[in-house]
């Protein structure tokens, strides 16, 4: 029913697309990189809605918010302050480093026990597999960039990769089922973002800065 080597391909290559927007220290290539993701889970949510039309509506409003207004939102407040991340916790190289060996062992270890993840028939399955260790990597990225980073900006990419990670777990674990694509639909965080990104530019207005680090400071 479903074209496997293809769901293979798109879902690998978010873990690329999550490394990409995490350790581009370039805000605008990290949005573009979220971009580049967000179409991919479109077209993840459209190889699986041969069993159940009820994803294409999912997969039309998952384009219009991860892939259209979300990446305008980032890059629209990367103008509004600063188009070069803040350097976070961990340097490039050792970060680049860290991230790759944390997502090569963690996809290993989820796919290998994929089924004890989630002990449902579907997850024992290759596809289905391949997808819950994708998923759970990604979210260990996005989980990475959260606290390994000092730029505010970065912070969000993260939670949107973990809102990717959520729902590439959603659809592959229940793709036949109507209510998944209501559940998608309904959890798209486009709004979060928004209100995130309008209080980090009013903070750098004020104060000049999106450094987590030095507005921990501010009450002091």
């Amino acid at each position: 029913m479903y074209n496997e080597r293809l769901i293979h391909t798109l879902s690998l290559i978010m873990i690329f697309t999550s490394v990409s927007a995490v350790e581009a220290r370039n805000l605008r290539m990290a949005a573009y990189a979220y971009a580049g993701q967000a179409l991919l889970i479109c077209a993840l949510i459209l190889a699986f809605a041969q069993g159940n039309s009820a994803l294409y509506w999912w997969a039309g409003v998952a384009f219009i918010t991860k892939a259209l207004i979300t990446p305008w939102l980032l890059l629209t407040y990367v103008r509004r302050t600063v188009d070069r991340e803040i350097r976070g916790i961990v340097g490039f190289v050792p970060s680049v480093i860290i991230a790759s060996v944390l997502l090569v062992s963690f996809y290993q270890l989820t796919h290998t026990y994929a089924d004890f993840l989630a002990p449902t028939a579907t997850a024992a399955q290759g596809v289905f597999r391949t997808n819950l260790a994708v998923a759970l990597t990604v979210f260990l990225v996005g989980l990475y960039a959260i606290l390994s980073r000092r730029d505010a900006i970065k912070t969000v990419v993260g939670l949107c990769l973990l809102e990717n990670a959520v729902h590439l777990s959603l659809v592959s674990l229940a793709p036949n089922i109507r209510e998944t694509a209501l559940v998608g639909i309904t959890t798209e965080v486009v709004i979060t973002v928004y209100l995130l990104l309008y209080i980090i530019s009013g903070i750098y207005q004020k104060f000049g800065s999106t450094d987590t680090y030095q507005l921990s400071e501010l009450h002091w």
